[in-house]
């Protein structure tokens, strides 16, 4: 398998963690964002949408983080990032959504750029833009960790999940911008718990080959 991939991108991270979690040998490629070469010729005939991440497994070509670690689960099932009953994995896929959609979307590279570019949003406005959403978002989310009694070690009982792959990398970037994350400690347990861990520390930011100072 190879894996398009930049160091800072959450949702390529999210990825990263899935296939540490399930032992999977892949081969990274890094696509350089902020240098703009998800927008070559190059790589737009990799990824249609020219996005990261991106997986190929053979002849297929998977986008979208949520979608690439279904597959994967299905594909390589143990250990199991959606297990459980179909109300237990409708949980995860939701706590999941909830940062992938709720929170990542309204503060990924475009949005960020469009804002400074074209809106000519300076840089502590852009900053403030950021932190509203990150520190809204995650305060939902915090509120259902620490009342759901499935919550558990991690995001759904004692095991990792899918809902982990998604909060650590939030969590990264949640820190990179200074948010205020003091009001969550249930959030902040859990990430804690999942930094603990080889799959975790292995593929985070700084661990990546494309990493930067």
């Amino acid at each position: 398998m190879e894996l398009y991939s930049y160091y800072r991108s959450s949702a390529s991270f999210r990825v990263r963690i899935a296939l540490a979690l399930k032992g999977l040998p892949y081969d990274y490629r890094s696509v350089h964002l902020v240098k703009n070469e998800q927008l070559g010729a190059g790589y737009a005939s990799v990824s249609a949408t020219q996005l990261v991440p991106q997986l190929m497994d053979g002849a297929a070509r998977i986008g979208q983080s949520l979608a690439i670690i279904e597959y994967l689960d299905e594909l390589h099932p143990e250990p199991p990032l959606l297990p459980g009953t179909a109300l237990d994995r409708a949980r995860i896929r939701s706590l999941a959504l909830d940062i992938a959609c709720e929170i990542h979307p309204l503060n990924n590279l475009r949005v960020l750029r469009y804002l400074m570019r074209d809106l000519k949003v300076g840089e502590e406005a852009k900053n403030a833009w950021y932190r509203h959403w990150v520190e809204l978002g995650l305060a939902a989310v915090e509120r259902r960790l620490a009342s759901e009694p499935k919550t558990g070690r991690f995001c759904h009982g004692d095991a990792t999940t899918l809902a982990d792959c998604v909060l650590v990398p939030q969590i990264f970037n949640a820190q990179r911008f200074d948010c205020q994350l003091d009001p969550m400690p249930t959030v902040m347990r859990i990430f804690e718990a999942c930094m603990a861990l080889p799959a975790f520390q292995s593929t985070q930011p700084s661990a990546c080959p494309d990493a930067e100072a």
